[in-house]
């Protein structure tokens, strides 16, 4: 099963900003306790490829890098462990260099022309980035029509209150977030805190799991 294949079947992906590598093992813990194991760690920091380094060692996440802006970052991200690589715009050097190491990639796209660059990429899924402002799940419903065979990861502005919209709609694979895996919480290294996060947000999912299916 492919990277993109296991982050549909748990719907979620927690995207974490982490400050301190030495933060990773209790974030890890505390997504597999919460029965969450995916981990999609955002190059916004210096501490992101050892932390993906980290989690890789796990054996039991998932862990991608986001923010994945050149094609040294994809180099370097793929070094460290991770499994897929998450893009905020469509670079066709980033998801070249993708394929050429064999990970999976998830260019952003929310424009009909940026969905058609994707496939003319050879992907058949992408995130959607910024959902929040670009549209939403209204737009999302209206790009699956022309692209029958797209998947979207919606990604920005999602969170417990709006994530029916996104789930309900059979072209999303899964939806990305934060609110699961807060910065602060992160650096504290709190774990029980992040754990009833993790659950509460696999609990909400699950419950809508069955909508997502209509």
């Amino acid at each position: 099963m492919g990277a993109l294949d296991e982050l549909a079947q748990h719907r979620l992906v927690p995207v974490v900003v982490i400050d301190d590598a030495a933060d990773a093992p209790t974030l890890g813990a505390a997504l597999v306790a919460g029965g969450l194991p995916v981990a999609e760690i955002t190059f916004r920091t210096r501490a992101a490829a050892d932390a993906i380094r980290a989690l890789a060692d796990r054996g039991d996440v998932l862990v991608g890098a986001g923010t994945v802006l050149t094609t040294a970052q994809v180099d370097v991200a793929v070094a460290a462990g991770a499994q897929f690589v998450v893009s905020p715009g469509t670079s066709p050097a980033v998801v070249e260099r993708c394929h050429e190491h064999g990970v999976a990639v998830l260019p952003g796209a929310v424009t009909a022309s940026e969905v058609q660059t994707a496939i003319e990429l050879g992907l058949d899924a992408v995130k959607f980035f910024p959902a929040g402002t670009s549209g939403g799940a209204a737009a999302i419903e209206a790009l699956a029509a022309p692209f029958a065979d797209m998947r979207f990861v919606p990604t920005g502005g999602v969170g417990p209150a709006n994530l029916a919209q996104y789930l309900a709609l059979p072209a999303v694979a899964a939806v990305g977030g934060s609110w699961m895996v807060p910065r602060d919480l992160v650096g504290d290294r709190a774990h029980d805190a992040l754990r009833t996060l993790v659950v509460d947000a696999v609990a909400l999912a699950d419950h809508l799991r069955p909508l997502a299916r209509t």
